[in-house]
């Protein structure tokens, strides 16, 4: 209970030395997202999906899709964001939209405020925490997604949690031995247990929104895996280091427990998580299509004009880039007739969309495995946020929308300054960040993940921001550190 007080205790007295500062930040912070709201609230075929559940869970007590009247139980999308609209719904009304995205950009503000908090730990600069949340409350990419009915802010908000609470607890294990309002720690405390629970629980929640919060879990893993080899001398703390893996681990995938038994006993299969592509048993599993995709997507746009529409819209084939046709042309392009007929993906279309890929990936291999994941890594990373704005996604081509195309290139020069703010950090930061190796892991773990996923989507790379943001905050404070310090020398020298 001290350490959690203490932990609490601090942020509070951070907020208080500079009060001012905060109100204000969080004032425009607030005008922003409200902003958004008001111009660009954003529903989308997932967000019906995810509004389905949560009102039949709250008005049935079954967890599934309304299908010709009546409610199917299912397990295509993991209960995390419908158990939080299912209780927003129940206070506020069944479909009340409006109170979904003023939740959501309550808890994108607390975001903010935990960013701040992670500044603060990890940079040695004393102000690096206001600048972390003035990084964090005036980002726009993340303000655009709190006025959409979609999962990134809750997920948003647990990464930079779990993030936060992780690196408290590696603090309190550098700590050695301390005092804590008038008590001495324990060795229990000073091994950060609560906080490695409070890790694991946060994890736990990322994973119950998204399947791939998973990853979370995997850069805690390794962080802690190569901690025990560098302190494999030191018995005390490698046991200390073991207790934090198991915390977090048993907190983290306790949470799926009561989920695959719910899968077992209803659905009658195995399914810790959710289906890959969140198809129904009904369904058929696009596999083929996917594997075809992924041997020559490279960008989102393509998303938007293929991807999506399969299946019940057509496929331009006229909007294929020239590699997805340079080993199987007639093949390609008389699937691509076929299926136009129908816009129904079947299981036979879909081997067939196999076998095609094969060719694919035996004529160019280099190309499918290591080219295009890294190109489509790029891409998330490196595009203009502007998926939920009216613009065009090929914004590059200034046709006949220049309100669209001013917006993307804005925000793609605000993308490029984060993600090289955060890049610096990591290149000269050595000696005045902490945990550098906890957050980079994260950042590497995630983008190597995505290099897999066949469809490029911007916002995949969303629950990299919180840690962008801080390493953003640490360069930001380390450059006018540097500026400041260059001037007294110069002063010194006159």
């Amino acid at each position: 209970m001290i350490e959690r007080f203490a932990y609490i205790s601090i942020v509070l007295h951070m907020l208080r030395d500079h009060r001012g500062f905060f109100i204000g930040i969080a004032l425009a912070g607030l005008a922003l997202r409200l902003f958004f709201l008001i111009y660009f609230p954003v529903v989308t075929d997932d967000s019906r999906v995810y509004m389905d559940l949560a009102t039949n869970w709250l008005q049935h007590g079954v967890y599934g899709q309304t299908d010709s009247g009546q409610v199917v139980p299912g397990d295509t999308r993991l209960p995390g964001y419908p158990a939080f609209l299912a209780a927003i719904f129940g206070v506020f009304g069944t479909g009340k939209i409006r109170a979904v995205l003023v939740m959501q950009i309550l808890a994108d503000l607390t975001t903010c405020l935990l960013i701040a908090d992670l500044a603060r730990r990890i940079s040695s600069r004393r102000w690096a925490g206001r600048v972390g949340f003035l990084l964090a409350a005036l980002c726009p990419f993340l303000a655009s997604y709190a006025a959409a009915v979609l999962s990134e802010t809750v997920e948003i908000f647990f990464t930079a949690l779990a993030l936060d609470c992780a690196v408290a607890a590696r603090g309190r294990m550098n700590a050695g031995a301390e005092v804590v309002c008038g008590e001495a720690v324990s060795a229990r405390r000073r091994s950060g247990a609560g906080l490695w629970a409070a890790t694991g629980a946060a994890i736990g929640a990322c994973i119950l929104v998204r399947p791939d919060g998973g990853i979370l879990l995997a850069a805690a893993g390794l962080y802690l895996v190569i901690l025990i080899w560098r302190c494999r001398a030191d018995r005390d703390r490698v046991r200390f280091i073991l207790l934090a893996g198991v915390t977090v681990s048993v907190f983290a995938l306790g949470p799926l427990v009561p989920w695959t038994i719910r899968n077992f006993k209803t659905l009658h299969r195995f399914q810790p998580l959710a289906p890959r592509y969140a198809t129904d048993a009904d369904e058929v599993d696009p596999r083929g299509f996917n594997r075809w995709v992924s041997t020559w997507m490279e960008d989102y746009t393509s998303v938007e004009e293929i991807y999506w529409n399969v299946p019940g819209d057509k496929i331009d084939a006229t909007k294929l880039p020239a590699r997805a046709l340079d080993t199987a042309k007639d093949e390609t392009l008389a699937l691509i007739a076929e299926y136009n007929e129908t816009q129904q993906l079947t299981p036979e279309l879909d081997a067939r969309f196999r076998e095609i890929a094969a060719e694919n990936i035996q004529a160019h291999p280099l190309r499918c495995y290591i080219e295009l994941p890294l190109l489509r890594v790029a891409d998330m990373w490196l595009r203009p946020r502007t998926e939920l704005l009216p613009a065009d996604p090929r914004w590059w081509q200034f046709n006949d929308e220049p309100w669209g195309s001013a917006a993307a290139v804005s925000y793609g020069l605000l993308n490029l300054l984060y993600a090289g703010a955060a890049a610096l950090a990591l290149i000269r930061g050595r000696g005045e960040l902490r945990y550098a190796g906890l957050l980079a892991g994260f950042l590497l773990l995630r983008s190597a993940f995505l290099g897999t996923v066949e469809n490029p989507e911007p916002r995949y790379m969303l629950e990299c921001y919180p840690v962008v943001i801080a390493l953003a905050a640490a360069a930001v404070c380390g450059l006018f550190a540097g500026g400041k310090a260059a001037g007294a020398r110069g002063m010194k020298l006159r």
